[in-house]
């Protein structure tokens, strides 16, 4: 015996269960491919109220809506401009709500942009001290090569340091105290 089906004005020819579920979302694994992102990290962030909670398959499996794709790509942009996921928590609600969010995310931006300009000033100043320590290091070894059983007199002098800046900015101060 044969079934017949005859199309007709509609006609729907369904699928029900699992097999219809991941046809409409996806599981965790298709998520991660998707997005770079880890399998851990998804679910990390999914714990931390970033994305909504997963469906769950009668056999317990996670699968997520067509949208959260953009959504974890969304978080991983607005993190590697240097958001923190609190940041991006008030971002992700400001995006839904579209009314008078503008003026609100420009003020976050500025606020992070302070804070980016701060960490570079911190940078330059870093950089310039480990250019002064390495200066000081390749003078003193000139004068004091370490044999075999010696220690880096970079390393004594670090050690004796209380106040890492009198150690960096030691030279400095010498140079002008003595006589041209």
């Amino acid at each position: 015996m044969f079934l017949t089906l005859e199309i007709t004005l509609g006609f729907i020819l369904g699928v029900t269960g699992e097999e219809s579920m991941s046809r409409e979302r996806a599981f965790i694994g298709e998520i991660s491919r998707q997005t770079g992102l880890s399998v851990h990290t998804i679910r990390y962030y999914e714990a931390e109220g970033l994305l909504q909670e997963a469906a769950r398959t009668d056999s317990g499996y996670r699968t997520y809506a067509p949208k959260t794709v953009e959504q974890l790509r969304f978080i991983r942009k607005a993190q590697e401009l240097g958001f923190s996921l609190d940041e991006v928590r008030e971002l992700l609600v400001l995006r839904d709500r579209s009314a008078g969010a503008c003026s609100h995310v420009k003020s976050l931006v500025r606020e992070k942009l302070a804070s980016v300009n701060g960490k570079l000033r911190e940078l330059g100043s870093m950089q310039k001290d480990l250019k002064r320590v390495l200066t000081e290091c390749n003078r003193q070894l000139k004068r004091h090569q370490p044999d075999g059983g010696g220690r880096c007199p970079v390393l004594v002098k670090l050690e004796a340091t209380h106040n890492t800046s009198d150690f960096v900015h030691r030279r400095t101060a010498t140079r002008i105290d003595r006589p041209a």
